[in-house]
């Protein structure tokens, strides 16, 4: 990858259901203190809805603030939702759209996820595309088939500088919260299929400037060979985004490992 194509680290702390609004000041804070040490990654974090709005105030622009979730409708009979325009108004800048547990326990369908990513873009809020197979499926030998499915309907309402504009999450189901970590070399894998759907899609070049995370049981001691990787250009951590120290590590690697060339 030539150095006008390089692609900057992007890790991604979500921090699901988790924290007290307090315990949440702390932590943003704590995160984007260790982020200016680390200039040459880019950082978001996906609090709690509840505490988008004081997250991001404490942030205060030193790192990127996002929303875990969205609905596609600007307003309407939708109880418990939120408008994109909603979330931009408390701060939120990206959105996860299509998260395995959106999708798995909430029942969400690849034709809404592609609903939401195509509103979040329409209304201002960089849509983060979340992919990824099952056990079971993978152990069928259908993981790119279910990941380009997922990429397909998620994706389907935009043109080619919509698509360059996202940022793609591979997370594979069976290894998020569980522990168990793709290698590097299935994570890479995955990776360079996606950047090819990229390249049939919308061309070479532009699949190039696009970045691409992995998802699933990122931490200190493997995400420095999972960055490493080739088309891996960055990670949607879960459970280590909770604590500074363990965060502050994957910023660490993702620096020393992938941060463009000077």
């Amino acid at each position: 990858m030539s150095e006008d194509t390089a692609r900057r680290p992007l890790i991604a702390g979500n921090w699901k259901m988790n924290t007290s609004l307090d315990s949440a000041r702390s932590l943003v804070d704590g995160v984007a203190s260790a982020a200016a040490s680390h200039a040459a990654v880019d950082v978001i974090v996906f609090p709690p809805t509840a505490f988008l709005q004081s997250v991001a105030t404490v942030a205060a622009g030193r790192i990127a603030v996002g929303a875990q979730n969205l609905h596609d409708q600007p307003k309407g009979a939708f109880t418990g939702e939120h408008a994109v325009s909603m979330l931009v108004d408390v701060g939120a800048t990206y959105a996860l759209c299509g998260h395995s547990e959106r999708r798995h326990v909430f029942g969400e369908s690849a034709e809404w996820v592609g609903d939401k990513v195509a509103a979040a873009q329409a209304g201002g809020l960089t849509p983060v595309l979340c992919v990824g197979e099952t056990l079971a499926q993978r152990e069928d030998g259908d993981t790119m088939k279910v990941v380009r499915a997922q990429l397909e309907a998620g994706c389907r309402h935009l043109d080619a500088d919509g698509v360059g504009a996202i940022v793609i999450a591979y997370e594979p189901v069976w290894a998020i919260g569980t522990g168990r970590t793709a290698s590097p070399a299935q994570a890479q894998q995955v990776h360079a299929a996606i950047r090819g759907w990229l390249t049939d899609r919308i061309g070479a070049a532009a699949a190039q400037r696009v970045r691409i995370q992995y998802g699933g049981s990122v931490k200190p001691a493997n995400a420095a060979e999972l960055l490493a990787q080739a088309d891996i250009d960055g990670a949607l951590v879960g459970g280590a985004s909770l604590t500074v120290e363990a965060f502050s590590g994957i910023l660490s690697a993702a620096a020393s490992e992938r941060a463009p060339s000077a």
